[in-house]
């Protein structure tokens, strides 16, 4: 993904967040009505996937803020 240019990245990561969370909510809902615990497990897979969205989201956030970064600069 690396080669792939920022705002297609940045299509990506807004993909990756989506998914997150709407199957997290769907595989919640879809549980909920099998086993009946409306709605628990719901609420578990939305927040389950707003954690992985998070987290998963800042840290290709930080690779493309790395990679688009300059290239010659040194540190402090």
């Amino acid at each position: 993904m690396g080669r792939l240019p920022p705002s297609v990245r940045l299509i990506g990561i807004g993909w990756y967040v989506a998914l997150c969370i709407g199957l997290g909510a769907g595989l919640g809902a879809f549980l909920d009505d099998r086993l009946d615990t409306r709605p628990l497990l719901t609420m578990l897979g939305l927040f389950s996937g707003l954690a992985l969205a998070f987290w998963g989201g800042i840290r290709m956030l930080l690779d493309l803020i790395r990679a688009s970064g300059p290239k010659g600069r040194k540190g402090p």
